[in-house]
């Protein structure tokens, strides 16, 4: 895990090496060991900075060079299966390197041959040097950040956007329409950011870049065009095969010649990766969790430790701690942080940094699996009672965070986005059924706001996250062999009846079971009472600091020339009754506190 820089340009640009130094700088806690940069020429420049996970020597650091010079690399992830390519090379190794595989397949067998033998997850550039063309690649999932500047006489890019505006190349123009966008999904979705004219290289998308700037997108890999809605299976065989994909799938994930653990809250996915990670590492696994002392999990993460024989670590955290981490982590992650619980999240990183430095954790799992049973119950919901509008519609209203009808009262600024997304989706989900376009959905979008919340909060602190439940292997059995009866399951047929006069927010985990088959493996591998209780999620009381929270918008968002005049009592007024107040207010915040540390500052310099 690393971070990347780099910029190219049709003309020489002026102090380049200082202009790299200070971008790896910018992203340095990316990667503490090693921080290097390329000769400038051909106006290309390539910066690196190097957390080392695999192969630690200082051979192995980056830029990195083809024997014949003819390609160029900086890449940050792991290649999981780098070993497997390695044995269809003839290449000449210098290294034990990933890195080092990478531009020995694409040398052979170009890039597109190397994209799809990759099990990983990666932002990578490639020069050429012979052709003067330059690949952005992000990996399929969007696990890795990657983004660029491109104002048609020079590509800026990096990991963070920090990495580019620390180029000195430009001064950052605050982007509106994003506003709308994040309030509603949380993050921004690829390819745009909260700044114009940055963009976030898209998920499963490698760009091609010539000599004059022309840029080629090509996408290389997409969910599968299948979708499991058999009714005629054999459902002991499909469990057996979904835990050996499991299985193989965390195994990968244990590749490291650095210390590892993982996250434990006590829920099913987290101590499943867990309870395969112990079964199958030698050495003692750290195990983490973190809660508030009103509010906390520490009870059942306890539980799975012992069985596990863990080395388990509590971490308590407060309101003021948390209210003082809160700024901070905004300069971190170049944008308003999406979710509450970043905060604690990035602490427990902090912490386990001194122990170890790979992580195990169970994202994806929910969106692999239907987790989220208000939500993907929803097309049963809108079979079985009065349609008022199209189910997408419905589909928004009730996925969406802060609700259009109050960010169309308070917001002064662009819904340019919200269009965008709404006619992009409105006809994918005419291509689907109900079901699948949920499943859909939350793959494309929903888990890579989770991404980059997982991303920041674990490189803040240099410390790499990976994320089995994401594997595209995974994935596409999921997709193609577990059909939607196993993965949301009824309890009964008199159950199924009776939700039909229920919505889902009453019914779902009381007649029906989400995450079916994953419930199923795990009495193999956990205790009854982890499997059998209700979702919890990853809680943050925000609701109990309403009134600090109040009085922390009236301090900062007065003023706000994106909310409507007089907008803001309003707003509070509006949302005080919703069941997100609290967390509506704190994304209210995160966008203030966000736009006055990277807008009031001039970046640029000659």
């Amino acid at each position: 895990m690393c971070g990347i820089n780099g910029f190219y340009s049709k003309t020489r640009i002026l102090k380049a090496d200082k202009r790299i130094s200070k971008m790896n700088l910018a992203i340095n806690h990316r990667g503490p060991d090693a921080q290097c940069f390329s000769e400038y020429e051909k106006n290309i420049m390539l910066g690196h900075v190097r957390l080392s996970i695999i192969d630690v020597r200082s051979l192995a650091n980056q830029p990195m060079f083809t024997n014949s010079k003819k390609w160029g690399i900086v890449f940050n992830g792991e290649i999981y299966n780098f070993k497997e390519i390695k044995k269809e090379l003839k290449y000449s190794f210098k290294t034990n390197s990933d890195t080092e595989v990478i531009i020995a397949a694409v040398e052979e067998y170009g890039v597109d041959w190397f994209i799809s033998k990759a099990n990983g997850m990666f932002a990578i550039a490639l020069f050429n040097y012979d052709e003067e063309k330059l690949f952005l690649i992000r990996d399929r999932m969007g696990i890795k950040p990657l983004y660029y500047f491109n104002d048609d006489e020079k590509i800026i890019f990096s990991s963070e956007i920090k990495g580019v505006l620390s180029s000195g190349l430009l001064n950052p123009v605050f982007n509106e329409a994003a506003i709308d966008e994040y309030l509603g999904n949380r993050y921004i979705r690829a390819p745009y950011t909260f700044f114009k004219n940055i963009y976030q290289v898209k998920p499963g998308f490698y760009l091609e870049i010539g000599k004059d700037l022309s840029i080629k997108e090509n996408k290389y890999w997409d969910l599968p065009e299948a979708f499991n809605t058999s009714n005629s299976y054999k459902e002991d065989k499909i469990i057996a095969d979904f835990d050996q994909e499991l299985n193989k799938a965390v195994n990968y994930r244990l590749i490291s010649d650095v210390p590892l653990g993982t996250y434990l809250s006590g829920g099913v996915d987290s101590s499943i990766i867990t309870a395969i990670t112990v079964i199958n590492s030698e050495k003692k696994i750290n195990t983490y969790t973190i809660g508030f002392k009103e509010l906390n999990e520490f009870k059942y993460s306890k539980i799975i430790a012992n069985k596990y024989n863990t080395n388990h670590h509590e971490i308590l955290m407060d309101k003021d701690e948390y209210i003082d981490k809160w700024k901070e982590l905004i300069r971190y992650k170049d944008a308003p942080l999406g979710v509450p619980n970043e905060i604690p999240l990035a602490l427990m990183s902090t912490k386990l940094k001194e122990k170890i430095t790979v992580v195990l954790s169970g994202e994806g799992a929910d969106e692999l699996l239907g987790g989220y049973g208000r939500i993907f119950r929803l097309p049963f919901d809108y079979e079985n009672h009065k349609k008022e509008k199209s189910f997408y519609d419905t589909f928004i209203n009730a996925y969406e965070y802060v609700p259009r009808a109050i960010r169309d009262k308070v917001l002064n600024s662009s819904t340019e986005y919200r269009k965008v997304f709404d006619e992009v989706n409105t006809k994918a989900f005419s291509n689907h059924s109900n079901e699948e376009n949920v499943f859909r959905f939350f793959h494309k979008y929903h888990v890579k706001g989770l991404l980059q919340r997982v991303d920041m909060t674990t490189m803040q602190t240099s410390v790499e996250a990976r994320v089995p439940f994401l594997d595209h292997n995974l994935i596409e059995f999921s997709y193609k062999n577990i059909p939607y009866d196993l993965k949301l399951k009824w309890l009964n047929n008199t159950g199924k009846e009776e939700a039909k006069f229920k919505l889902a927010k009453d019914y779902s985990e009381v007649l029906d079971i989400p995450k079916y088959i994953l419930r199923k493996i795990s009495y193999k591998y956990l205790p009854k009472e982890i499997i059998e209780r209700k979702k919890v999620g990853f809680p943050v009381p925000l609701n109990n600091w309403f009134t600090n929270l109040e009085n922390l918008a009236k301090e900062n968002l007065s003023n706000s020339k994106w909310l409507k005049k007089e907008a803001l009592e309003e707003l509070i007024l509006k949302i005080k009754d919703e069941e997100r107040a609290g967390q509506i207010l704190w994304m209210f915040l995160n966008i203030e506190f966000f736009k006055n540390n990277y807008f009031e500052k001039t970046w640029k310099w000659d």
